[in-house]
């Protein structure tokens, strides 16, 4: 009896292409099951920091500017979409109201930004500070799975109103 018949089996019995197959697979379970892994971090961070990011919401049309305000009030919680990527809640730490402005030609050529004096303007401009926790990586600042970096847009969602901010600022208040 030959180690190697003329179909490819080894002893008569096993295919070679069978055997191969199975040696793939086995490396390959072995593979997943003892090299080190990531063990769910991302990119080595494992433990999520505090953060604090400022968002500028510019020409935002609402009817009542000032009944809107009220609804911003610190402490209350925002729903985030960064990327169109759910990213979680954000709590509200302040939130200022942009004057809007005009540029008015002066006599000597210049441009100067003076106070919008129309009442029926149905536009706010906001900033909004909001804190939550995120993780540092190598590639910035990761909040609910999702990158969020300056010029990020995000969307922010709540029961009664969905706009759009850019990120302008990020902030990692604690230095773990």
């Amino acid at each position: 009896m030959s180690i190697l018949d003329r179909q490819g089996r080894l002893f008569g019995k096993v295919s070679l292409l069978d055997l191969g197959a199975a040696l793939v697979i086995l490396f390959v379970v072995a593979g997943i099951f003892i090299s080190p892994g990531s063990s769910g971090r991302i990119n080595g961070q494992d433990k999520p920091q505090a953060v604090e990011a400022d968002v500028i919401v510019r020409g935002l049309n609402v009817l009542n500017p000032e009944s809107l305000m009220t609804q911003f009030s610190p402490g209350s919680k925002l729903s985030f979409v960064i990327r169109n990527q759910p990213a979680g809640q954000v709590d509200i730490k302040s939130v200022r109201q942009l004057d809007r402005t005009l540029a008015v030609p002066q006599s000597d050529g210049s441009l100067k930004a003076l106070k919008d004096p129309r009442p029926d303007s149905y536009s706010v401009d906001m900033i909004v500070t909001v804190t939550g926790k995120g993780q540092k990586t190598k590639e910035g600042l990761v909040l609910g799975n999702t990158k969020m970096k300056i010029g990020s847009t995000v969307e922010i969602d709540q029961l009664n109103y969905n706009f759009n901010g850019t990120v302008i600022d990020i902030r990692y208040l604690d230095s773990n």
